[in-house]
């Protein structure tokens, strides 16, 4: 029941991740909202897969992945906002702080 409960949790958040990326205004947001809801989605499915099939080898390889997809996930959104900043993408017009202008030369 417990493997049930996370899968359906981390479809919910690849599911409100997808309709991030489509209803949010610019590029910032959207990576913003793709990473954070697709990661804690894909952790959360990994979970409830190493629960439903117990402790073996997937169950192990499942525990592995979830680290490897949270630190990878965030450098390479980290990375993707960055230059796009850097080559120029343009913030919404309704975005109050701009905190890289200051860091990004």
């Amino acid at each position: 029941m417990i493997a049930v409960i996370l899968i359906c949790i981390g479809v919910l958040f690849n599911i409100f991740g997808c309709i991030g990326l489509i209803r949010l205004p610019d590029v910032y947001n959207r990576l913003q909202s793709a990473t954070k809801c697709v990661t804690l989605g894909c952790c959360s499915i990994l979970l409830g897969a190493a629960f439903h099939f117990g402790i073996g080898d997937a169950f192990f390889k499942s525990l592995l992945a979830i680290p490897i997809i949270f630190f990878s996930s965030t450098v390479a959104a980290h990375a993707l906002i960055h230059g796009a900043y850097h080559f120029g993408a343009k913030l919404d017009k309704r975005t109050v702080k701009d905190d890289y202008k200051d860091s990004v030369k």
